[in-house]
């Protein structure tokens, strides 16, 4: 079976856009980017999970070195 991969950076802009609904600005802030750079991160992550949905592709988040903190899983 196929599957997409969501960068952490577009996993954050999910969560925090459509998650958490804060605007875009609020989110570039929390991300220290542009928001200019969270609106091309976020199409290309909701893209993404379209696809996965729509195909039923699995959907796998990589990248990068990270922390989880409050973690739910």
């Amino acid at each position: 079976m196929d599957g997409i991969i969501l960068s952490l950076d577009e996993l954050e802009a999910v969560r925090l856009i459509d998650l958490e609904g804060k605007e875009q600005v609020a989110a570039a802030r929390k991300m220290k980017i542009h928001r200019s750079t969270v609106s091309r991160i976020l199409t290309s992550a909701r893209k993404k999970i379209a696809d996965a949905l729509v195909n039923c592709k699995a959907i796998k988040a990589e990248g990068g070195c990270c922390e989880f903190t409050n973690s739910k899983c």
